[in-house]
């Protein structure tokens, strides 16, 4: 059924421009072809912890992902049956108890900083890409997203910037470099290494046609 599903694995850094690219390949395709599984959705639920303590996670150490249900509903999803996509807050830290059906495609992206850091996900994964930018292009579009999207202080930015985001990505993020088939510089501008890639995925949707 889908047992020859094409399965992408887009990582790359905090701010790198992943998801720019994760966007301009699905313009460039047709609607309704591509499935997206971001792994924001599946951090652990922290609802059991106080409010101070949910503040201070770690978001960017591959044990915040609840791996074991990444990898079982990528497996679900080739075996054609439909999944229910957590939803979660970065405000509250928390899941919600609604969640997002997923139906399977002939194409799945699975595009989070940490998708290949776990082994059983990279295992599933046809092909696999890095997205690099410079760390002073990251930083600026992190101030930026954080203060708009989840209502951090330039100061708390910072400091989060400074203790974890920056050490996390030396030590889990980077490293996983190596194992990418593809790594695409300069990110959502990079109009080269999208279009190669959107025609290696139209080339597996002209089979099922």
């Amino acid at each position: 059924m889908y047992k020859d599903m094409l399965v992408i694995g887009i990582a790359g850094g905090t701010g790198s421009g992943k998801t720019t690219v994760v966007k301009k390949i699905i313009e460039s395709l047709p609607p309704n072809e591509v499935a997206v599984i971001p792994q924001d959705s599946y951090y652990r639920d922290s609802g059991h912890l106080p409010l101070e303590e949910r503040q201070e996670i770690n978001f960017d150490h591959p044990n915040s992902i609840e791996f074991e249900l990444l990898v079982d509903h990528i497996k679900k999803l080739k075996g054609g049956d439909v999944i229910n996509q957590p939803i979660y807050s970065y405000l509250t830290c928390t899941r919600a108890e609604e969640t997002i059906p997923v139906k399977p495609k002939h194409v799945v992206i699975v595009e989070g900083i940490l998708v290949l850091t776990d082994p059983l996900l990279r295992d599933l994964m046809d092909i696999k890409i890095f997205v690099h930018a410079d760390a002073d292009d990251r930083l600026s579009r992190v101030i930026n997203r954080d203060i708009v999207e989840r209502g951090r202080s330039v100061n708390k930015v910072l400091e989060r910037y400074e203790k974890t985001v920056k050490p996390m990505h030396v030590q889990f993020i980077e490293p996983t470099k190596q194992f990418a088939d593809i790594i695409v510089p300069q990110g959502g501008k990079n109009k080269v290494a999208i279009e190669m890639i959107t025609t290696r995925i139209e080339k597996a949707l002209m089979v099922h046609k």
